[in-house]
Parts: structure tokens; sequence; C-alpha cells
């Protein structure tokens, strides 16, 4: 199968984690539109959808799946998205499309939090993919000098983005992270930073794998 095939088998495998009656989180990204796209099949049994980005909003409308306003919501009973990485442990790195902040959001209300992704995300260690950081655009230089002189790395200003927040992305290149949590707590206590792509004190519940041998299931440790 190809990636994208990996991506949409995943996808629908996830649908048996949504609760009828409900109201669920989405995520953003390529691999959360194909669940989008599966969930229309479903749209009827559950009450609606809170979205992590505009885009993501914009697909449910198409869907005719109800859009609900995170402030409207006291619990979210499932929170499906993809990563960029994942460590056996399921901690994940997120926010190759930009949406890291609202994901982060939708997760923390979540009561469960089930991650697709093909199983090339699957990593021994994180990091090497660029870790996002969401920054006050006026923040953005003193945010890259306080990361390569507490953290290292290479802090590179992702070009032409500005999140649905109005801010900025430093992509870090080249760390090694052997910490998930504290790194995540360093960054975010960096004045200026929003938040990060780390999901470590709040990682997936469940990763399902799409793999050439069908759908693998890991639970947090």
């Amino acid at each position: 199968m190809t990636q994208d095939e990996l991506k949409s088998e995943v996808s629908k495998a996830a649908l048996k984690y949504v609760t009828p009656g409900t109201i669920i989180g989405v995520g953003t990204g390529s691999t959360a539109n194909f669940f989008i796209d599966h969930l229309a099949g479903m749209k009827d049994s559950i009450k609606g959808a809170v979205a992590s980005s505009i885009d993501t909003a914009n697909r449910l409308k198409r869907h005719g799946i109800p859009v609900i306003n995170l402030n409207d919501v006291d619990e979210i009973s499932v929170y499906i998205d993809g990563a960029d990485e994942s460590d056996h442990k399921l901690n994940l790195i997120k926010g190759g499309g930009g949406a890291l902040t609202r994901e982060k959001i939708v997760a923390a209300v979540s009561r469960q939090f089930v991650c697709i992704a093909d199983e090339s995300k699957l990593v021994d260690s994180l990091g090497k993919f660029p870790l996002p950081v969401e920054v006050i655009p006026m923040s953005a230089n003193y945010v890259k000098r306080q990361i390569i002189d507490s953290i290292g790395g290479n802090p590179i200003l992702r070009e032409e983005l500005t999140t649905d927040n109005g801010n900025l992305i430093l992509d870090i290149h080249e760390l090694e992270i052997d910490d998930p949590q504290n790194l995540e707590n360093c960054l975010n206590n960096i004045v200026g930073v929003v938040t990060n792509g780390l999901f470590a004190n709040r990682g997936a519940d469940i990763l399902l794998l799409g793999s050439q041998n069908g759908v693998i299931i890991k639970h947090a440790k």
C-alpha cells in the first residue's frame, strides 16, 4: 500500500473509538483529513466535533458535520489526530501543519487521545523531525537566542506561515530529545513562547499505526 492508503486505513480504524452521542475532537493534517472523510459516513451518530484548526473546521462543515466551539463544551469524549513522530511511550511531536497550540488545547480537554499515523512515524527517540515552537511575533529573535543558549539545536523561522492564532513558528532542527516532558516544560517557560509541539505531558493514550500487515495498536506505558 502507498503511504496515503496506509493513512486511509488507519483513519478508518479510528472510527471504532468514536462514541455515539458525544462530541469529539478532530486534529489537523493529511491523516486527520482522511479521518474526517471516513467520519462523514457516521456523522449522524455524533453531536458534532471540535476542530483544531480553521482548515479542519472547513472540511468538517463541507461534510455536513456540526462544528462546535470549544468554549461551549464541557468535555470531549475522544480526540483523534495524527503526529509527525511518536516514540514507544507515545510521546509525540506535532505541529508540522502549524496547528500545535489548538491541537494541544483540544487534546487537554479530551478524555482519550487516539493518535493515528503510518508506521514510518514510530521512532526510538524523538527529534529527527524538527520540533515546532509557536511564538508571539515580536519575540521570535529573543526566543531563538534563548533556545540556542539554554537548549541547543538550530531554530529556524518557518517562512511564509502565520498560525490561526496570528503567530509564527520556529522549527528546532538537530535536537536529540532524551526527556520529552522536561524539554516541553523548559520551552514553554521561555517568555514569548505560546507552546511547543512536544505532546509529552499529555501524550497519546492509544497509537494506531498503519502498516503493510494491517493496523498496529499501541497503548501508552
